[in-house]
């Protein structure tokens, strides 16, 4: 049932991702951030009345800047799902499992002490992981990307950059005994607020029913897609559950293939399976340092 509630989750946070793209049509990315907080605002207000978990925190500051980064990762990646082929940005936020094992390398060489008996290279494998993940970028971006589309691609790759050091501080507040629901529910407060302010620099878009039906489906199939991870993980964070999390890229290709017609070249699929692989290598390796870590969110 773990394995079966991982593969819904991917597939809502895909769906969103379908829906965030279609929306991009007529809404700015600000309102689109808006309308995903206010939806998982009210949905995880009730999820939490309904696992009876106050909402009440003794970390106001780590939830503060846990939202902070955590919107900032969001944005860009709306941005990117606005501006890439939905299967390249779906990608590209999935590299945060390899910008967390590059932190991890760096901070194990950084502290490395020849007179505690480990070898400098211990983290070599996952060193070679982040090498292919980031050799996967450029098989992707090169093929995928037109010259009009390459600041979307680093807009993307921010997005998984961000959301590693979103996932670090929500590892922090679980060690803290925060629970999950009212973690995510303080970033979906942050969300709203965050798109609220956006909006009033980059304005509202005219409203229309037919475009407006979008907006809705985001905030549900993120807060349906958060819930089906936290359901995955919650007898623990197996290996085979947490890189399940991986299909959401395969469901996005399909979208991106059936629905938008996206022509991405056969070099541009294997630098998605190569990051895919390189990505599941380093959730493996860095389980030895993190156990039973919470879901990552997308």
């Amino acid at each position: 049932m773990q394995s079966l509630w991982m593969l819904l989750g991917a597939a809502f946070f895909a769906t969103m991702g379908v829906c965030v793209k279609l929306g991009s049509e007529h809404f700015n990315s600000a309102e689109l951030v808006f309308y995903r907080g206010v939806v998982g605002l009210v949905f995880l207000a009730m999820l939490a009345k309904q696992q009876k978990v106050s909402l009440r925190t003794r970390y106001p500051g780590m939830h503060l800047w846990r939202s902070a980064i955590g919107v900032s990762s969001l944005s860009a990646w709306f941005y990117a799902i606005a501006h890439l082929p939905l299967a390249t940005a779906m990608t590209l936020n999935y590299m945060s499992s390899v910008w967390i094992a590059a932190f991890i390398v760096g901070g194990s060489l950084v502290n490395w002490n020849p007179q505690d008996g480990r070898s400098a290279w211990s983290q070599g494998p996952l060193a070679l992981s982040v090498i292919a993940g980031f050799v996967g970028v450029v098989m992707m971006l090169r093929p995928t990307v037109e010259q009009n589309q390459i600041f979307a691609g680093l807009i993307g790759l921010m997005s998984g950059f961000v959301a590693a050091f979103a996932y670090m501080q929500v590892m922090a507040l679980g060690r803290l005994g925060e629970p999950e629901a009212r973690t995510v529910f303080y970033f979906a407060l942050g969300t709203a607020v965050a798109g609220l302010i956006g909006m009033g620099f980059a304005g509202v878009s005219e409203w229309h029913w037919q475009h407006a039906v979008w907006l809705l489906p985001v905030g549900l199939f993120a807060s349906l897609g958060q819930l089906c991870m936290t359901r995955a993980y919650s007898q623990g964070a197996t290996l085979v559950v947490a890189n399940l999390q991986y299909s959401g890229i395969v469901f996005a290709a399909l979208y991106s293939l059936l629905l938008f017609g996206d022509d991405i070249p056969l070099i541009g699929w294997a630098g998605m399976a190569l990051i895919v692989v390189s990505g599941m290598t380093a959730t493996l390796l860095r389980a030895r340092a993190a156990p039973n870590a919470p879901a990552e969110e997308h």
